[in-house]
């Protein structure tokens, strides 16, 4: 077990899939713990692991509720006998609008998207703390660029990822003198399924991709090759910040004027 070992929660599809799928392929690791609401979706993926010649393990785990999440890292200890990395990546959202919005749905996003994360986050590095491993932990937070954005109908999804990335710099600054290091990798638009109303509603999509530079959504791999770097030696001196994985969409691209190339082919088309 020379390698490092690392828990991914929500890892059963989409980009949490893509970050265990990475890390598992890059050699660093002895050990990938998968973990999904159902066992069975984990599991999957682990298999999918193992297959590649790495070791891991499926760990069912609703990260809402304090006991499953104290749980998810207390039988990753048993299993592999330390974490190294933990990537907090488990989230939902709800297309609500502000007034219709019940403390029931506040509390259900803020407890998957933010409380879910801090108590992991929290077990996590208390296992860190014993390990006195030189060079120290790793926490990832899979946040979003509407930890900046505001996104009208999803008021607890973005009110979570403003929450997050301030968690994380506290974190980062308390724990830099222990050389644990926590940072945020913040995806813009990606074809998951969480977005799956993007290949589905053609409208929607040209809408979305006029507010990216880059004219593209982009791909869970994109989302965990940033995650991969973070995780490793290459990124040790790298803590409190975010990666924006977006295509320039927090870069206010209503900014972006048509170019004279553009403007005259838009006059040429006009005039024929």
């Amino acid at each position: 077990m020379k390698g490092k070992i690392a828990v991914i929660t929500g890892s059963s599809k989409g980009i949490g899939r893509a970050i265990a799928i990475a890390l598992a392929k890059s050699k660093d690791y002895s050990g990938i713990v998968t973990n999904a609401r159902y066992q069975t979706e984990a599991e999957a993926v682990s298999d999918e692991i193992r297959s590649m010649g790495c070791n891991s393990i499926a760990i069912q785990a609703d990260v809402s509720n304090e006991k499953d999440c104290i749980s998810l890292i207390r039988q990753s200890v048993d299993h592999f006998n330390r974490i190294d990395v933990l990537v907090n990546n488990a989230g939902i959202q709800e297309d609500i609008p502000f007034t219709e919005t019940s403390l029931l749905e506040w509390s259900k996003v803020i407890a998957v998207d933010l409380t879910g994360p801090f108590i992991c986050s929290r077990e996590a590095v208390k296992q860190m703390l014993k390990q006195a491993n030189p060079k120290g932990g790793n926490i990832i937070n899979i946040s979003s660029v509407h930890q900046i954005i505001p996104k009208p109908h999803y008021i607890p999804y973005a009110t979570s990822k403003a929450g997050i990335e301030m968690m994380t710099k506290t974190m980062a600054l308390e724990l830099a003198r222990n050389n644990i290091r926590a940072n945020l990798v913040a995806p813009g638009a990606i074809q998951t399924e969480m977005n799956r109303e993007l290949k589905e509603n053609t409208k929607l999509m040209e809408a979305v991709i006029d507010k990216i530079p880059m004219g593209r959504v982009g791909n869970a791999d994109e989302v965990a090759n940033i995650v991969e770097f973070l995780a490793s030696d290459k990124a040790s001196y790298v803590t409190g910040t975010t990666f924006f994985v977006d295509g320039g969409m927090t870069l206010y691209p209503s900014f972006l004027l048509p170019s004279s190339h553009d403007l005259e082919k838009h006059k040429k088309k006009a005039n024929s």
